[in-house]
């Protein structure tokens, strides 16, 4: 019981922090001004733009959540250490491990958190659609309800911040998700001259699990944030966080592809009686390795598939979701242990 209560309050106070933060306000303001403007940039493809804007869209939320990842992670831990503050917790009988895990699900849920905000925006103008011509109707109801959620949003963090000294920046995020789902979900019943329609006729589940598995997927990049946080400065942590990023979204055609070139001269080889080279060996080993290790974000994009508008197996989801939570796990383990015998006096 004295774990969880300990737990509890690392992360209520972490995930308070994240949210209070300017830098958090900034890159949320500037992913929901990208995800509106993406809209209408769209609509130059001389093609099939709603599929381009699922394309800007989701990669806009997903890179705003990458940099806010490694980020906050910085400021919550690196810090903390670098402030001495971080004495005041484990100076009393908070183990590191809790400490640790704390800071970690309090980033995240700051980070999805953070992250509705720009989801939920990319959901209403997906419903609005590309205006592709002139002449193509504004759908109103999408119009009225996202702004009308915005200016709630905004007024509600005005008055507590003004009246109360609440965080501005922590209000609008607290609040600025759940308006705006509440108006992509009215939105889904009107059509553009506010006739009444099946929510069925524009709601698209492919795209909420496409969320969700990215939503995955900055759950593991925070846990790769906080485990480098733990012995890294600020500037290092952001660039191995990314670093790592990069390379999980390249893991296919790095390692995959190098595997199967390697596999196949092996065979060839085993085939022809001949013995392999040591080389051969080693570089295979170490490519699966790596291949392993490093977390592969490319399974977590489902952007082809949904913009082909397939829905996403349930088998895969029985994959990737572990995959995604053994990730986590193995990464907070290694956090673990590099913080175990960090110096923080």
């Amino acid at each position: 019981m004295a774990f969880l209560e300990q737990l509890f309050a690392i992360v209520r106070n972490t995930f308070l922090e994240c949210i209070r933060q300017p830098l958090t306000l900034v890159v949320v303001l500037a992913a929901l001004l990208l995800v509106v403007l993406s809209n209408q940039f769209s609509a130059f493809t001389m093609s099939d733009d709603q599929r381009m804007y699922v394309d800007l869209g989701l990669s806009t939320v997903f890179m705003a959540g990458a940099l806010l990842a490694a980020f906050l992670a910085t400021s919550v831990v690196d810090q903390e250490i670098a402030n001495k503050t971080v004495l005041m917790v484990v100076s009393k009988p908070v183990a590191r491990a809790t400490f640790v895990l704390g800071k970690y699900f309090g980033v995240t849920l700051a980070l999805l958190a953070s992250m509705a905000l720009p989801a939920m925006a990319f959901l209403l103008m997906e419903v609005h659609g590309v205006m592709q011509t002139a002449a193509t109707p504004v759908r109103w109801p999408v119009v009225v309800l996202g702004v009308s959620a915005a200016s709630l949003t905004l007024i509600a963090a005005a008055w507590c911040n003004f009246f109360y000294g609440k965080s501005f920046a922590a209000i609008m995020i607290s609040l600025g998700g759940p308006l705006l789902l509440v108006a992509y979900v009215l939105s889904l019943f009107f059509d553009p001259a506010w006739g009444s329609i099946p929510a069925s006729e524009d709601f698209r589940p492919e795209l909420l699990v496409s969320l969700l598995l990215m939503f995955v997927a900055l759950c593991v990049l925070s846990a790769v944030s906080i485990a480098a946080s733990t012995r890294l400065g600020q500037v290092l942590t952001i660039g191995v966080t990314l670093g790592v990023l990069v390379i999980g979204l390249l893991s296919d055609w790095i390692f995959g592809r190098r595997i199967q070139a390697l596999e196949q001269l092996v065979a060839i080889r085993e085939s022809a009686h001949e013995s392999a080279l040591n080389a051969d060996a080693v570089g295979l080993f170490g490519c699966k390795v790596a291949y392993a290790v490093i977390p592969n974000f490319q399974v977590f994009w489902v952007v082809d598939a949904v913009n082909q508008n397939q829905m996403i197996p349930f088998d895969y989801l029985a994959y990737v979701l572990p995959y995604g939570m053994l990730m986590v796990a193995a990464i907070l383990a290694l956090a673990v242990a590099l913080f175990q015998r960090r110096e923080v006096g």
